[in-house]
């Protein structure tokens, strides 16, 4: 048997026969991807300790990351089609394991951010290609099963990572946790030469640049202006930003609309298998990522967690996520995919809810049974969104459909972040000036009303002042605490409140079962699951006027 997977996917007459093997490479390379911003929450206030991050500071090595991977994985993908998905893949290991040396390595604030931005490129050359050659791997009875362990693996990396990170910060400095990504990246850059079989898009034309362009500044100034923007005011680059996405998105759209072979065909969202399976990974990841972005705080914080026990306080998600993923599996065959969305949408929705009972008192186990419900939830209903996100493209655009389904992924989880990050921080504010006004210095006030950490620092500070003291101390932390779990609450209603909205237009969107039919007979496209059943003709006669391949590669030893 050699080192290399050798056979391209096009030249094989039969199944690929180590292609759970070849999963367990993709669902590896996903991991560290999605590690790489849930292990940064629990090492943020180390980072801030050390670096002196403000605010804004602390808010840019997060999204760092986020611009550069919401705003390129569609190229990227169409890349990935066009050349070599495999090659892509390890390239983007390679660049994800350069950015991480670069962050364990450096010590000031700029060169962090670009360390992430660069970590933040390899991901949106890792994800679509995860995706794309999972689809290409896999026949189209076993395709539902191998997403929902790819799906699978994304919320286990949402606890793993804080875990992970946990643990190394216990004996390590916060470089640690980007250090970690690099023996991964290793071995699943090697598992990927000697596993996973070379595949690319068989005739596929030239890039659609201009359309790549378009949407690469549409996007990326779409997640620029809500990061920006509702966090640190209106100003005239978040503004510059939003008009050009205004303007980008619907430019985009028309070029796509024009062009004869576009980078993202704009008619498939009229589709209701697949615009609604988009809008429920959006609003999906809006709620979850954003009830889990101020929970986390709220235990090291409030609960005064470190790190590593933050991070096995989130593994009830990662289980529930496993048992979400074996439910969907058995079910929905039997009941379809928009029960199983709806119904994952309406849990997770229900999780967040949970949430505004939060208050000063409040202990682990008031988040508990939002976390076995968000987890839950994520199993359910996001692995056959995926699979009629992707079932949807044809074999020549499978990479451009893996870059559709994370960027509506990533898209919702930014928005998530920057919108309810910024409404927890307005509420926070307004109930601490409420609690404290007048009784501190104006200078100490803003510093305290800046964030939950910058309210328990100067607690800290009023502490050791002779003029304040123990007592006056304790006061100010009972009242930063109580002013975080009020705006907890607050956020928690709104943001379920928008994720019930949400669940109701893709209620409206996704068709049943029964209406899906005629919609797929008369446009002639799609099958259950979206998939292109004209495509599928289209390979097997392909294929079957391609030469015979050598006994070696249908014995599996490619």
């Amino acid at each position: 048997m050699p080192f290399l997977a050798n056979t391209p996917v096009e030249k094989m007459t039969g199944p690929y026969t180590r292609r759970w093997w070849a999963l367990l490479v993709l669902c590896l390379s996903l991991l560290i991807v999605v590690m790489a911003n849930t292990s940064l929450i629990v090492a943020a206030p180390d980072m801030t300790q050390d670096l002196h991050l403000s605010s804004s500071d602390l808010q840019w090595v997060i999204d760092g990351y986020t611009v550069p991977y919401a705003a390129l994985m569609l190229v990227l993908g169409a890349i990935g089609d066009k050349y070599s998905r495999r090659g892509a893949l390890v390239t983007g290991l390679l660049i994800f394991a350069s950015g991480s040396v670069m962050g364990s390595l450096v010590d000031e604030t700029a060169l962090v951010i670009t360390a992430r931005a660069v970590m933040g490129v390899g991901a949106a050359v890792v994800m679509p290609a995860t995706l794309s050659l999972l689809v290409a791997i896999f026949p189209r009875e076993e395709r539902a099963r191998a997403i929902t362990g790819w799906t699978a693996t994304s919320g286990l990396a949402i606890a793993v990572g804080p875990l992970v990170a946990g643990w190394l910060l216990e004996d390590h400095a916060w470089g640690s946790t980007f250090l970690i990504n690099v023996p991964i990246a290793v071995v699943a850059a090697v598992g990927a030469l000697a596993l996973v079989p070379p595949s690319k898009a068989p005739g596929m034309g030239r890039i659609d640049y201009v359309g790549g362009l378009l949407s690469i500044v549409s996007v990326g100034s779409l997640v620029y202006a809500a990061i920006e923007g509702p966090h640190f005011g209106w100003g005239p680059g978040p503004i510059a930003a939003a008009v050009a996405a205004g303007v980008g998105l619907p430019a985009f759209a028309a070029w796509e609309l024009r062009h004869p072979h576009p980078m993202l065909d704009v008619r498939k969202f009229a589709q209701r298998p697949f615009g609604g399976s988009m809008l429920a990974v959006l609003f999906f990841f809006f709620g979850t990522f954003g009830a889990l972005y101020y929970a986390t705080q709220y235990l090291q914080f409030v609960l005064d967690y470190d790190a590593l026990e933050t991070g096995v306080r989130l593994l009830p998600l990662a289980g529930a996520v496993f048992v979400g993923a074996a439910v969907t599996g058995r079910l929905t065959p039997k009941l379809g995919v928009k029960a199983m969305v709806a119904t994952g949408m309406l849990i997770g929705t229900a999780g967040v809810l949970l949430l505004a009972r939060i208050e000063s008192g409040s202990t682990y186990t008031d988040f508990l049974a939002s976390l076995l419900m968000l987890g839950f939830a994520i199993g359910l209903s996001v692995s056959p969104a995926t699979d009629t996100i992707m079932g949807s493209f044809p074999e020549s655009e499978l990479g451009v459909g893996g870059g559709a389904n994370d960027t509506s992924l990533e898209l919702g989880g930014a928005l998530g972040i920057a919108i309810l990050g910024s409404l927890l921080g307005t509420a926070y504010r307004d109930k601490l000036t409420d609690l404290i006004g007048g009784q501190l210095p104006h200078t100490a006030l803003e510093a305290a009303r800046d964030s939950v950490g910058g309210g328990l620092a100067v607690a800290q500070e009023v502490a050791q002042n002779p003029a304040g003291g123990a007592q006056q101390a304790q006061a100010l932390v009972d009242a930063v605490h109580e002013a975080f779990a009020h705006s907890v609450a607050q956020t928690s209603l709104i943001g379920g409140i928008i994720m019930a909205a949400g669940t109701l237009i893709v209620l409206a969107v996704l068709p049943g079962r029964r209406a899906a039919r005629p919609e797929r007979a008369a446009a002639g496209t799609t099958d259950e699951s979206g998939r292109s059943r004209e495509s599928e003709a289209s390979e097997v006669a392909q294929k079957s006027t391609e030469p015979t391949e050598p006994q070696e590669a249908r014995s599996g030893t490619a």
